[in-house]
């Protein structure tokens, strides 16, 4: 039974390409091996019957509720075109930093969880101690409420989830929600030379565009609200971030798609934001069918991300902040699947090693030192559930 160290197991972790648009059960293979040479079983849930994507989740200690939950995923970013100077599907030191895909986000929390669990079945714990690894979280966080779900009657439900995400190990108590609409413009193609006669999808989805524009303008310009002042932006935001249509230069465009994505700061109803975003899709379509009735916008749910939202008392933040004696309070502006424990009934905190400016970059890295305090927050955290 060899014991590994955090490193060793975060080498062991990004040398599996875990794309998310590739599948992960290579990964979720060793990690349920590794756990199972020590004496702790594990559970997978399936993504769907292609069986290509899973979660798995594990529990040690005794078998009640109360516990706490490490909660990380599993997939990463693409490194496709990116400018890397070391391969990036192996864990490479210098400079006093550890480089590779998925070394900051978040692998490197992965790997400290996984150290964590194998340690606390060796030494003994009086409380629960569990971890989560979901699938497809790079793509919306699809994957998490899916497993939330089925840990639901499988393993006794913890107090506390602590998601950890590249935060510099403070305790992060709340993030803006996220909800995305896929947008499919459908023009009617006709020559450029007479195209006031067809309908451009391209050029209609532009109005759409900069509807957001418009829309993140306004929202700038406006005195936020108390909760939302303490984010950067302290402001809700329309961004899209890729786009395709179109077939040729001189032919207005029969097909545009993208997604509409909206940052939304807690409090703020996000279908609000969808209905809004709706109402002005209606308007551009409506003008699209005055010259052609064949063309149409479709609209689409792409992903629906809730906040997390400040709990006063909150079990998981208290325990971070006992660990690491933070006691400043801290909000991010990105996503995280802690809003998603926060709905399943679950006290949650964002909490782990590494800076998120770090995450998705060409020689995505995470600081030697934070990598090790990683490891010193999983021993206070071991001492807390001794």
């Amino acid at each position: 039974m060899q014991t590994l160290t955090p490193l060793e197991i975060m080498e062991k972790l990004v040398g599996f390409p875990t794309v998310s648009r590739d599948p992960n059960t290579d990964l979720v293979d060793w990690v349920e091996g590794y756990l199972a040479s020590h004496g702790i079983e594990s559970h997978r849930h399936w993504r769907d019957d292609a069986k290509t994507h899973c979660a798995l989740f594990a529990h040690v200690g005794p078998w009640e509720e109360g516990g706490v939950v490490l909660s990380g995923h599993t997939d990463v970013v693409p490194v496709d075109g990116q400018p890397w100077t070391s391969n990036p599907w192996t864990v490479t030191e210098r400079d006093g930093r550890y480089f590779g895909r998925g070394t900051c986000d978040m692998k490197g929390f992965d790997a400290l969880a996984i150290w964590a669990l194998v340690e606390a079945k060796r030494r003994g714990v009086t409380r629960p101690l569990q971890l989560a690894l979901s699938y497809d979280e790079e793509v919306g966080c699809t994957g998490a409420p899916a497993m939330i779900a089925a840990m639901q009657g499988v393993l006794p439900k913890a107090e506390a989830a602590i998601i950890g995400e590249p935060s510099l190990l403070k305790a992060v108590s709340g993030h803006k929600g996220g909800v995305g609409v896929a947008t499919h413009v459908v023009g009617f193609e006709v020559h450029s030379s007479i195209m006031h006669k067809g309908v451009s999808a391209v050029m209609e989805a532009a109005k759409l565009i900069d509807w957001a524009n418009e829309v993140n303008a306004e929202r700038m310009a406006a005195t936020p609200e108390p909760l939302a002042a303490m984010f950067d932006p302290p402001w809700t935001n329309a961004h899209v971030g890729t786009i395709e249509g179109g077939t040729a230069n001189n032919i207005t465009a029969k097909d545009c798609r993208f997604v509409m994505g909206f940052r939304v700061v807690p409090g703020e109803d996000k279908q609000g934001w969808v209905g809004r975003y709706t109402a002005r899709v209606r308007e551009v379509e409506a003008a699209m069918q005055a010259v052609h009735p064949e063309a149409r916008i479709d609209l689409a749910p792409f992903f629906d991300v809730p906040g997390l939202k400040p709990e006063e008392g909150g079990a998981a933040e208290a325990l971070v902040r006992r660990v690491t004696g933070d006691n400043a309070s801290h909000v991010v502006s990105y996503g995280t699947e802690a809003g998603q424990f926060q709905e399943a009934g679950y006290s949650a905190v964002v909490c782990g090693p590494g800076s998120i400016e770090q995450a998705h970059q060409p020689d995505e890295f995470i600081e030697k030192s934070e990598f090790e305090a990683g490891a010193r927050f999983m021993e206070g955290l071991l001492e807390e559930l001794a």
